[in-house]
This record gives structure tokens, sequence and C-alpha cells, in this order.
């Protein structure tokens, strides 16, 4: 009832000041004075708020940069993010300087510049060096501006030193995973077909491609055994059957990548990169070392995603399909920077920017930065439990055909369900 009531007398005001409007404008028409008429104290009074109004407008920008300037970007916990803070700030100084100028000059003209009848305005249609100076001055400065930004973005960009810490991050709905090369300091070859409960990643090694075959021979002899004695809808059949056809296809492009691994490791020997991901450390802990360069592989299972980690100024796609690398050199530690914004609770964390789905909110991971020292006491306690693919052996047999057609039908729908 109240909310009525607020609506009711909002509508009300609104036509009340309609009527109001209307009248006045009906008492001007019967004075005679048009509309377009100003008098010259309204055009005095206006003259003088313009140069009034500069210092409200100023002083409520300088109060908005005192009250909010801490909620700006974090401190940067990267070099190259020292780099783009500095860019950025140079381009805010470019701007705050043509926002200060064009301003005072708008406001001071038009108080200055007063309508008055006994003065008529000078026709300067034309002015060359005016142009001139004009189109060179602003192209002079947004050539430093592209020249800046583009060595600060080559920089950035420029491919890692061969000595630096290698992570992959693999990204799916809704969450990250990491890995990292094992002793041989050699991220092993991956593959999406590959993916399984047991190898969330795909990484390829001899027992994995093993162990996936083995998969889908039962997967394969499970469907066929359906097939064979399952009563159902011919629209389930089909499906069904093109499930399988599927699953024969994905067969076979795994045979083609086990022959391609098996001539690798022929002529490669232990510096195949596919006898490199037996070692692998995958986990869903994020770890790097301060003061030293990062070369970061960032992968996708499913959809774009975007691995984002504000505070060190990192972003980069993480694409279905294809491998994008980020490079960067972490310059503070967890530690340190929870003294810095005064935390004790504060963690790095990557997030994912890429609005991807329902649970796209809670797609996070925490990153600890750590000295040198406490970064390898880590990654030596990771190197003790590195990504094992199961053997095949462990691989449930094929399902043996039901007896009976009621159990053979449910066997059918659970297969079809699972499409």
């Amino acid at each position: 009832m109240t909310k009525l009531l607020i609506l009711i007398v909002v509508v009300l005001g609104v036509l009340a000041i309609a009527q109001l409007a209307r009248v006045y404008e009906l008492t001007a028409k019967l004075r005679g004075k048009r509309e377009e008429d100003i008098s010259p104290a309204d055009n005095r009074m206006n003259a003088m708020l313009m140069w009034i109004f500069p210092f409200l407008y100023f002083g409520f920008f300088l109060w908005l940069v005192v009250e909010y300037g801490d909620k700006m970007l974090p401190v940067a916990a990267s070099e190259h993010g020292e780099k783009t803070d500095a860019l950025l700030n140079f381009n805010w100084a470019v701007l705050l300087i043509a926002f200060v100028i064009t301003n005072v000059l708008l406001f001071y003209f038009a108080g200055k510049y007063v309508f008055s009848k006994e003065r008529r305005a000078h026709w300067y249609p034309h002015n060359n060096k005016l142009e001139l100076l004009w189109t060179v001055v602003p192209a002079a400065v947004l050539a430093v501006i592209i020249i800046y930004g583009l060595n600060t973005w080559n920089a950035i960009t420029a491919p890692a030193s061969p000595d630096a810490v290698v992570v992959e991050l693999y990204a799916k709905q809704f969450d990250w995973t990491a890995r990292y090369p094992g002793k041989d300091g050699v991220l092993g070859a991956s593959d999406f077909r590959l993916i399984n409960g047991n190898n969330p990643l795909g990484i390829v090694t001899p027992e994995s491609v093993k162990q996936r075959l083995a998969e889908m021979d039962a997967e394969i002899a499970e469907m066929d055994s359906v097939l064979a004695h399952a009563v159902m809808p011919d629209d389930k059949a089909d499906e069904l059957r093109e499930r399988l056809e599927r699953s024969r296809r994905q067969q076979a492009r795994v045979v083609n990548l086990r022959i391609v691994m098996d001539q690798d490791i022929k002529e490669k020997g232990d510096a195949s990169v596919y006898l490199a991901g037996a070692d692998d450390i995958v986990t869903k802990e994020f770890h790097l070392p301060v003061r030293k360069e990062v070369k970061m592989l960032i992968r996708s299972r499913d959809i774009i995603h975007s691995m984002y980690i504000p505070h060190l100024r990192a972003q980069m796609n993480a694409v279905p399909g294809m491998t994008t690398t980020f490079k960067m050199v972490p310059t503070i530690t967890t530690d340190s920077m929870r003294t810095v914004v005064k935390d004790e609770a504060f963690e790095f964390i990557v997030l994912c920017n890429k609005i991807c789905g329902a649970s796209h909110y809670n797609m996070q991971m925490p990153l600890t930065v750590t000295n040198a020292t406490d970064y390898e006491a880590w990654m030596a306690e990771q190197m003790k439990k590195p990504f094992q693919a199961p053997a095949a052996a462990e691989v449930p047999a094929p399902v043996a055909a039901p007896a009976d057609s009621a159990a053979v039908s449910a066997t059918a729908q659970a297969a079809v369900k699972t499409n």
C-alpha cells in the first residue's frame, strides 16, 4: 500500500510540474515574449555561473581522487605489471592535461563572450597555421603513446628465457588444474582423446594410450552387445549406433596417435616428448617462485576461458584446441603482499575472466608466491607424487550380454543416456 501511495504522489508531482510549465508558456505568449528571447540579466547570470562552475567541477574531481584513489588497481606484483602501470599512468597524465586545458578554456570563453547586442562575432573561417597546429600536436602525442605502448607490449610478449619456470594451467568448467614438469624438466605431450577420470589432462604416455584403448574396447564391446541383444525403439537403436560409430572413429584416432608415439620414441629414444609425461606433476595447487621468470602454458578442455591474476596484471585466453602462453616475473611474495594490503588472509587468485557458465563465479584457484627455497621444497614434495596412468589391467572387463530381455533393455537405456 505504501509503495502505491508513493507512486501516486510521484505521478501527481510530474503532472503538476508539466502543468506549471504549460502555464509558464501560455503567460509568456500573452506577454508577447518568444521562447528563444533571453534577457541581458539572464545572460549575465549564466556567464557568471560559467566561471563559478569550474571551481565546483574541479573541486569535486579532486575530492574523488582523494577519496577513492586507493580503490583503484592494487599494487602490481610483477615486473611487467609495473611497466603496464607506468604506461597506464602516462596515459592518465596525457588525458588529465587535455581534460584540464579544454574544460578551463570551455568555461572561460563561455563566460567571457556573453551575448551582447553591441558586439558582433568576427567571421574567421580558415587559418592554415591553426589547423596545422591542432593536427600535428595530437598526432605527435598519439605517436608517443603508440610507440611507448608497443615497446611495453613487445617486452611483455617476448619469448621466455630457456631457464624460465614452466607451468601449464588447464581450464575447464568450472576449475583450474596446474601441471609442472617432473625431474626431466619437460612437460609431456597431451591429447584430449585420452582424457578420462584417471587422466584429466589427457597426458600422453605409452601406459595412458594403452589404458585408453582398453577402455574404448570395453565400451565398444558393451555397445555391440546391447545392439545385438537389446529390445529398444528404432530411434534409440539408431542413436546407439551413431554413438558406436563415433567411438570407433575415436578409437582409430587413438590408434594413429599410438603409431605416431611409437615412431617418435623409436627415433628419439629417451628424448621423445611422449616419454616426458610420466613424471609430470598434476595438482590443484599453484605455486611460483619470486623474482624468477615464469612461462605459463594455458589450455582449455571445453570452451573459452581466460586466465586472470589481477595483482600480477596477467591475463590470457584459454582456447580449446590450442595452447596460449604468457610470461611474467612475480616480484612480491604472498607473505609480503599480506603486509602491504594489511590482510593476513590475502591470497593471489587465478580467476576466469570470461563468463563461462552458471558457476563461472566459482572458477578460482589460489596462487602462492614464495621465495626460491620454499618453492624448491614444495616442488620436491610434489615430485614424490607425479602423474601416473593406471595400468591397463585396472580397466573393467567388457560387460557380458545379459540373458534376460528386461536386463538387456535396461542396459541399452543406460548406454543411450550416457551419449
